[in-house]
């Protein structure tokens, strides 16, 4: 056999293997369109309880580890709990963003009935962050109202690429702070406190990046397979991270939690970090008048409120929340910003030219219930 024509077998072999390997790999991102609904339901709710819990759970989380369960009493009468599996102590060991986010789950709820014909009843239960129940709900029959668009909670997503630095339209930043003037503060990129949130956000970035508590906690949210994505259908993936083309196929095929604390790793999540921090219109801060669970509820929904508003006006928001999970950093943000209440969001935010449908994924609303 000639040297050429043993070079031409393995050479096809490599090909053949190359090209069977690509055939049954995870070929393109896992994304929440991809998810196949329950052939079977295993709790007993009723088709409207079951739509409101639906665009109910499209809210945001951290890590979007979904930190909230219902407990069902009745029909349209139920109590949010706040699911201990799904807290995040490595980043948030108070559960202050967990809080959060069940907020911004409870201003979902409160929009999702009303955009079925009822009003929402409330009574909060918890008095820490750490108690089980948190809220109980009733849903009532309301008379003539005006009924909240689905559409805004069904594509309403996290934009962290492509974020363009042209100054927001004046007309759209009042839009998006409307009646929250006392809450919400929009920092444009042309001030000294744009510049000290771009600095801080890179440096509270290196810093957890090199926490390995963090680092793990992070690895152990990622969903880098599709059959993963499609098991827990939560947690991020790389469709929501944004790693699309070949890099996401490297990722979704060749990647893993070990990866995650390899120093390359590391050094990639902070080199990211300066990119996206290097082009946005500004910043909004997201404060509350303390951090007792009511307050940090409002601020939740809030949150959720203002982030609802946004895609119309083809405005991204990317929650940067590293500043307020390392101590280290954070202490010196009231006095470097001139705010005197505490804050619990730091969102960078500008245009974008296309803006992209939703990906992350949900759990079944029969997986909340219990």
């Amino acid at each position: 056999m000639t040297r050429r024509k043993f070079l031409g077998i393995v050479g096809g072999s490599v090909i053949t293997s190359g090209v069977t390997y690509y055939a049954f790999s995870d070929r393109s991102n896992y994304l929440r369109a991809d998810l196949k609904p329950l052939t079977t339901f295993t709790k007993r709710l009723m088709a409207t309880e079951r739509q409101i819990l639906y665009l109910t759970s499209l809210a945001p989380s951290g890590h979007n580890t979904q930190p909230w369960l219902i407990k069902y009493l009745e029909p349209f009468h139920w109590i949010i709990c706040n699911d201990k599996s799904k807290w995040l102590p490595a980043v948030d060991p108070t559960q202050r963003e967990t809080m959060l986010s069940i907020g911004a789950f409870i201003q979902n709820l409160e929009y999702a009935a009303n955009n079925l014909g009822y009003k929402c009843q409330f009574d909060l239960i918890a008095n820490t962050n750490q108690d089980e129940k948190v809220m109980e709900i009733k849903l009532l029959r309301a008379g003539k109202l005006v009924r909240y668009e689905a559409k805004n909670m069904i594509h309403r997503r996290t934009v962290r690429s492509n974020i363009l630095s042209d100054p927001l339209n004046k007309e759209h930043i009042k839009l998006l702070t409307d009646n929250e003037l006392d809450r919400i503060l929009f920092i444009p990129r042309t001030t000294k406190i744009y510049q000290y949130l771009n600095e801080q956000t890179i440096e509270a970035n290196k810093v957890q990046s090199h926490r390995n508590s963090a680092q793990k906690e992070l690895a152990d949210w990622i969903r880098f397979t599709n059959k993963d994505a499609e098991k827990y259908r939560d947690g991020l993936t790389p469709g929501s991270m944004e790693i699309d083309g070949f890099p996401g196929w490297v990722v979704r095929n060749f990647y893993g939690r070990s990866n995650v604390m390899n120093k390359s790793f590391r050094d990639q999540t902070i080199g990211e970090a300066e990119k996206q921090v290097a082009s946005s219109a500004g910043w909004f801060l997201i404060t509350s008048k303390d951090a007792s669970v009511t307050n940090l509820i409002e601020a939740g929904k809030r949150m959720q409120r203002l982030f609802l508003k946004v895609r119309d006006k083809n405005i991204a928001i990317h929650p940067m929340t590293q500043i307020l999970e390392e101590p280290a950093i954070q202490h010196n943000l009231n006095s470097s910003t001139g705010l005197t209440d505490p804050v619990q969001f730091i969102l960078r935010t500008g245009y974008v030219k296309d803006y992209p449908e939703p990906v992350s994924l949900r759990r079944p609303v029969d997986w909340l219930i219990f």
